[in-house]
């Protein structure tokens, strides 16, 4: 008989699984978190963190959002992405990242009410952790998963406490997998996986130096080394990363995955910190050293039963364009609500099954994204004449062509210019952040057409309130006070929203109605002159994209559900209607 029961259990404490423990928690569900380990994240892996993800943080609460502001590196310190020979050496290009470009400022404020930062995992993980359990979430520690088995009713999961040496048994109603790219659960349900695992090697070197006299004036997250001689391998020929500005540091440095893993010593470590900063009497304070593999998979089910996977056990990619730690927060905020709606007797059990026809998807498209952003660092390197051979004086006469005059070498810059500007795919794609859109029968479109993409999905966010869309920010203005809110501020945390205009009051009615019959609160709000909330400025009114009498429904994780164009003869049949296919009653 199992010891301890719960209605979920989440094996590890990754981004994945805090969140999604801290959800569970927020929404009144009895959750457990164990982790194999005595504490959480030790090396700063993820740090990238995105607008959607800090939405995320921002509806699990605004002190939960501003304290992760406050461990963050802003915006703007995270800055132009460096090209150099050397940080003590010659630059030889950089790129506007991450929202600095101003064009991409005005897109990055206009699409939301949070802001892009770096944070490292360091700080993300314990954020997240102190919020599942400050909010009622067991959790323990030095617990290792080791098998479980599912049933109608329930999974009996078998853990070993790593401290005492005994096994025991956690029985819950639903289990989820959240422990990493070498998932035991994901294996165990046998997932099926795309891709390959191992595709190259990598290794980070974690370090304390001073190298504000190198950096300060260029401010910069990522500092890459195209150094003629150094080991291509892994990511790029060289990476020097800021953790904390300016004296953290953290360089990914490739080997042979054909080869062993090298043994990182400190003399190593050292060697290659001064062969990349440019300094030979540089010292460090070397903090660790760990090797790892560059994966290009996905599941293509993220889903057995009663149990899930989140996170790198669906997501398995190199850290290009910084999307591991969001999508798998993300992953989180859709099965949470879902979870939620079941354990409440809410829905029915086949809402679960849209998580997996949702997030699949998104897990293809990220891995896709991130290891093709590592191939197109190619015409960089074919720009400066640095493929091919291993001649290091013919590569270095290749990359001091570009000094010189006449048209090859005018050609050469140009070509530099372009690869370099091409990488913003990988350090400014807002699109491949912010666009996700959901097709599953959680969302109602009664046959609406998909809107177009009329710039470039990948680059650029194009709001819509097409059913399957996240709901548009605008900020709009409270009628009593004046206050400017976010449309965001006023869906999610856990409940459905609705959003209509003056001439729709009977949605209001009708959601009042629906809700009791399905036991569950929809929150109406009616934007107009002389209401609650006001459109001064006339944003909502053109992003909504239905009439003053039509309205949008807001899942919970802030995703339309649906929306009608005008006022229904029967507001309340029609809600029910779509209701009960959204949640599968």
């Amino acid at each position: 008989m199992a010891e301890i029961t719960t209605d979920v259990l989440i094996i590890g404490t990754g981004p994945a699984g805090c969140s999604c423990a801290a959800l569970l928690s927020s929404y009144g569900i009895d959750n457990m978190v164990v982790n194999r380990y005595r504490w959480l994240a030790n090396t700063p892996r993820a740090h990238i963190t995105n607008q959607r993800t800090m939405e995320v943080l921002r509806d699990l609460g605004h002190d939960v959002e501003a304290e992760a502001y406050m461990q963050a590196t802003e915006q703007d310190l995270m800055g132009e992405n460096v090209f150099c020979e050397s940080l003590a050496g010659e630059e030889i290009g950089r790129m506007k990242s991450w929202g600095t470009h101003p064009l991409s400022r005005a897109e990055h404020e206009l699409s939301s009410p949070s802001f892009m930062n770096d944070l490292p995992q360091t700080f993300m993980e314990p954020l997240l952790f102190k919020t599942a359990c400050s909010r009622g979430t067991q959790s323990r520690m030095s617990t290792e998963y080791l098998s479980h088995e599912q049933d109608a009713d329930g999974v009996t999961t078998t853990l070993l406490d790593r401290l005492s040496g005994r096994e025991f048994q956690v029985q819950s109603k639903y289990l989820i997998g959240a422990d990493g790219g070498n998932s035991l659960v994901a294996e165990h349900i046998d997932t099926p996986v795309e891709g390959q695992m191992g595709v190259g090697g990598s290794m980070n070197i974690l370090f304390k130096a001073d190298l504000s006299k190198y950096v300060a004036h260029r401010p910069s997250v990522l500092y890459w080394v195209m150094q003629p001689g150094a080991d291509v391998g892994g990511i790029g020929m060289g990476l020097v990363r800021m953790i904390r500005p300016w004296n953290e540091w953290l360089i990914v440095w490739g080997y042979d995955i054909n080869e062993p893993a090298p043994e990182v010593t400190p003399e190593f470590a050292t060697g290659v910190a001064r062969q990349l900063v440019g300094d030979p009497e540089l010292e460090i304070e070397l903090l660790s050293a760990n090797t790892w593999t560059v994966n290009d998979a996905y599941a293509t089910s993220m889903q057995k039963g009663r149990v899930f996977i989140m996170g790198d056990a669906a997501h398995r990619h190199p850290p290009s364009n910084g999307l591991g730690s969001n999508t798998s927060i993300q992953d989180s905020f859709n099965l949470a609500w879902k979870l939620t709606a079941v354990l409440k007797g809410q829905a029915g059990q086949a809402l679960l099954d849209t998580y997996s026809d949702e997030r699949a998807p998104i897990a293809k498209q990220i891995v896709t994204r991130a290891n093709q952003s590592i191939g197109e660092f190619g015409p960089i390197f074919q720009a400066l004449g640095m493929t091919g051979g291993t001649d290091i004086e013919l590569i270095k006469q290749n990359m001091d062509a570009r000094c010189d005059a006449g048209p090859d070498a005018e050609a050469q810059r140009a070509a530099l210019r372009d690869a370099i500007e091409f990488k913003k795919y990988e350090f400014d794609a807002h699109g491949v952040e912010m666009n996700q859109r959901y097709r599953s029968t959680a969302v109602v479109t009664d046959g609406q057409m998909e809107p177009a993409f009329d710039l470039d999905a990948e680059l650029h966010f194009q709001p819509t309130t097409w059913p399957g869309a996240r709901l548009p920010h605008t900020w709009i203005f409270r009628g009593s006070n004046g206050d400017k809110v976010s449309t965001l501020d006023l869906c999610g945390h856990g409940q459905f929203t609705l959003f209509t205009g003056i001439g729709g009051e009977a949605w209001r009615e009708a959601a009042t109605q629906v809700g009791a019959d399905f036991g569950m609160a929809i929150n109406v709000h009616v934007i107009g002159p002389r209401q609650e909330y006001v459109d001064h400025v006339g944003d909502w009114a053109r992003a909504n994209e239905v009439s003053d009498t039509g309205c949008i429904l807001v899942r919970p994780d802030h995703h339309v559900a649906w929306r009608a164009d005008e006022l229904s003869e029967d507001p309340k049949s029609e809600l029910a209607r779509v209701m009960n296919t959204i949640l599968a009653r």
